[in-house]
């Protein structure tokens, strides 16, 4: 196992963090241990080494303020994609105690601004933080030549915050003892936490197990969710939901079609913005038997070693 240190400060093997990772020859199997200083590293990083262990000191952050209607160097808009912070697209890494944010802001002239771009399998994030607005954390399933891949994304006791769809993409994840934040737009709809993309092929797209929904907006003015795709798959398991969620919890994103194909449910939740009677009424409350396909070991194929 090799550790590289990365310092703003000096002393270390390395002052950017792209450049630690740069180092690593590409085929390399053994796990290398990326040892983060405290510090912002202001850059627009791509991850694109596997077996990675990312350990952060208090206080680090990986940090731009790309968004997706800044003009490119051909004068066109970066759109979403571009607007990411930190790619990460190598597999079996994991993260603790980092900050990743996108610090772009949310307004008309910003639009999406993306703090991580997920598209690895076997990734797990513990203690770390997750800041934007629109699209925070954007998680996606492995391209097409790459179809072996499952995009397996795991987070405990981190943090995510936004407000328009900012846990969107077509991974399967699961997030247990998370915080979500919902910022105030201070408009009538405050926005959607998710945007599941989920494949037709997949039975699991986001999961949330034991997590609190948190903001200081308006009373009723944010959704649990909506379908990016048509066959988004979302769930809320013992969650604890406050006052700013909406009663019938779901929006079709003017999509009636979706009723019959999205898999949005519930159990367990409790707090003031848990209405399971209120909900719209192409959501569910799960079962004794759906509730034992999204445990842990089952979203995860009973492979779950690598979130140990």
């Amino acid at each position: 196992m090799k550790h590289i240190v990365i310092s703003k400060t000096g002393g270390g093997d390395f002052s950017s963090v792209q450049a630690a990772v740069d180092s690593i020859p590409e085929g390399v199997g053994d796990v290398t241990v990326l040892h983060i200083q405290a510090g912002v590293y202001y850059e627009k990083l791509r991850i694109n080494r596997p077996n990675l262990r990312l350990i952060g000191e208090d206080g680090v952050r990986l940090s731009y303020d790309d968004y997706a209607r800044k003009p490119g160097s051909e004068g066109t808009p970066i759109g979403t994609f571009g607007s990411c912070s930190t790619y990460i697209t190598g597999d079996n890494i994991t993260v603790e105690n980092i900050i990743f944010e996108n610090t772009a802001g949310s307004s008309d002239e910003v639009g999406q601004a993306v703090a991580l771009y997920v598209d690895a399998d076997r990734v797990a994030f513990r203690n770390c933080t997750f800041l934007a607005a629109q699209d925070t954390l954007y998680l996606a399933r492995p391209k097409e030549e790459r179809v072996n891949r499952s995009g397996r994304n795991y987070f405990e006791h981190c943090r995510i915050a936004g407000d328009i769809d900012f846990i969107f993409g077509s991974a399967t994840a699961y997030f247990h003892e998370c915080e979500i934040t919902s910022l105030n737009l201070g408009k009538e709809i405050n926005g959607y936490i998710t945007a599941a993309a989920t494949p037709e092929d997949k039975q699991t797209g986001f999961v949330f197990h034991k997590c609190r929904l948190v903001s200081d907006a308006a009373g009723g003015s944010v959704y649990l969710g909506r379908p990016w795709r048509d066959y988004a798959r979302t769930a809320f398991i013992d969650c604890w939901m406050g006052a700013h969620i909406r009663r019938e919890g779901w929006n079709d994103w003017d999509k009636a079609s979706v009723w019959h194909t999205v898999h949005y449910g519930e159990a367990g939740s409790e707090g003031p913005g848990a209405h399971a009677d209120k909900r719209v009424g192409w959501s569910k409350q799960l079962s004794e038997s759906e509730l034992e396909q999204l445990t842990l070991e089952a979203v995860f194929g009973g492979e779950t070693d690598w979130i140990c």
